[in-house]
């Protein structure tokens, strides 16, 4: 493997690196505003039995954390492919991959084993 070090503490070079990147960003703003709805709009708003009655209930919130959690997951789709495809070796992918395939077995494991 003929790759400089210096090569993977880079930005990323390539365009589902750099997706990557920015969507593992976006999922933190995502989850913040979600629980700053919560305790802005929702204080005294029960959380409903099912996703569908929370979306009811609570639009901003659940929507927000949803939307998040898909972010996640896409980052680590799209890092994934920018390490198998497109050869992309930057330490900031493999990070914002594994991120992404945490959320991603996070949200499996919650529709597995509901609780």
């Amino acid at each position: 493997m003929n790759t400089n070090p210096r090569q993977f503490l880079r930005m990323p070079q390539t365009r589902p690196g750099k997706w990557s990147l920015e969507l593992i960003l976006a999922m933190p703003i995502l989850f913040l505003i979600g629980t700053w709805s919560m305790n802005t709009f929702y204080p005294a708003v029960q959380s409903g039995d099912t996703i569908l009655k929370d979306i009811l209930a609570r639009p901003a919130l659940a929507l927000s954390m949803l939307a998040g959690l898909a972010v996640g997951v896409l980052a680590g789709v799209t890092g994934f492919a920018a390490i198998l495809k497109q050869k992309e070796r930057t330490l900031i992918v493999y990070i914002s991959t594994t991120l992404g395939v945490m959320v991603f077995l996070f949200v499996l494991g919650e529709i597995l084993f509901p609780h």
